[in-house]
């Protein structure tokens, strides 16, 4: 049995003696572009009280990280995180599906390998038939299987919107945490998935998505981010994360703020998903796309004259985006080999870091 043919086995059917559940028209807002705004997370997060770290907490919110890592032993650490959200789709399945690859790519982002997760579960009972709930549910659990790992437990309660995520927990190698606040410079970029899922979603909702451009949002949006692990141990890889809903820009200047380094991005060499292309030149956006605007646009150098769509696919959420990879430039053919043979056939560099104020400069 392929690929397709298991999935297809064992994708729950839809009921069919209903009305199909459009799960979008439940929430404000969808996946990663559900976020709390940059600037405002970061005035949240200022007003927290300092306390004193224990030393083996890795990890913690000092650098926007992925997730947290707490070592255990000299040869084990902890990953924690959790990820969840707003559908970003109509179908349950898939919203499932995208939610929990999502959640699981911040272990990935780390260096980690997973080893279990909790599901994290919201849902307007009076609203939404169980049906549906049940797919969302078979969505994330089919994730899980094809990561490896079971969904060991979590928790639900009723509310106004529907919400799944994942608590993901995963182990790492205390030498080989990836931060996204260790990269050098002279470090060339790679990114592993094209950009543009936020401008897809914001079409889907105008009913302009084409049949392929869906097909293209779930392809990258359910692709599990598992070369983060064996990134890891390269040497030459030096920073690690993963690219969601503050967009291209926000998580490279998490990158530059963290290491105290400026990024130079070749907007030309960035994969983009050509339907996304297209409908961005025709101004289709989402309102996430403006809120990371607000709260990073004055660190972003764009040529005179760009046009606007341009600066909407630097800042466009997105939703189980790709790993954003700074390594030594001697070892980016050797990260290219194994991000192309795990699947991710349009994994490029996309720019450098070199010394200098924290920005990101776009030629």
């Amino acid at each position: 049995m392929n690929d397709k043919t298991a999935e297809s086995a064992a994708r729950p059917a839809a009921t069919t003696d209903a009305e199909p559940v459009r799960l979008t028209r439940f929430s404000h807002g969808g996946g990663c572009g559900c976020k709390i705004a940059p600037a405002v997370l970061s005035r949240l997060l200022a007003e927290s009280p300092l306390r004193v770290l224990p030393p083996d907490l890795l990890v913690g919110t000092e650098t926007s990280d992925d997730a947290a890592v707490y070592r255990v032993n000299d040869e084990q650490a902890i990953v924690a995180t959790t990820d969840f959200f707003t559908p970003i789709v109509d179908d349950p399945y898939d919203f499932g599906r995208i939610a929990a690859t999502n959640a699981l790519s911040d272990v990935y982002a780390m260096g980690g390998k997973p080893l279990f997760a909790l599901a994290l579960v919201g849902m307007p009972l009076d609203k939404l038939p169980e049906d549906a709930i049940r797919r969302i549910l078979a969505g994330g659990e089919a994730v899980c299987a094809a990561a490896g790992i079971p969904i060991a437990g979590g928790h639900s309660i009723d509310v106004l919107e529907p919400i799944y995520g994942l608590v993901g927990i995963g182990l790492v190698h205390p030498q080989r945490v990836r931060r996204n606040s260790s990269a050098r410079a002279g470090d060339v970029l790679i990114l592993s998935k094209p950009l543009g899922i936020g401008v897809l979603s914001a079409a889907l909702k105008k009913g302009i998505l084409s049949t392929d451009g869906y097909g293209e949002m779930i392809k990258w949006t359910t692709t599990l981010n598992t070369p983060g692990t064996a990134l890891a141990g390269f040497d030459e890889v030096h920073a690690l994360t993963d690219v969601t809903g503050f967009g291209l820009g926000g998580h490279l200047l998490e990158i530059c703020r963290g290491s105290g380094l400026a990024a130079r991005v070749d907007f030309a060499a960035l994969p983009l998903i050509a339907e996304a292309l297209a409908h961005s030149r025709n101004g289709v956006v989402t309102g996430a796309t403006g809120r990371n605007w607000a709260a990073y646009g004055a660190e972003v150098v764009l040529p005179d004259g760009s046009p606007d769509w341009q600066r909407t696919l630097i800042t466009d959420p997105q939703t189980s985006g790709g790993l954003l990879i700074a390594c030594a430039e001697s070892g980016a053919a050797r990260v290219l080999e194994l991000l192309h043979g795990e699947g991710f056939a349009e994994a490029v560099v996309i720019g450098r870091l070199e010394s200098g104020t924290p920005r990101l400069i776009v030629g």
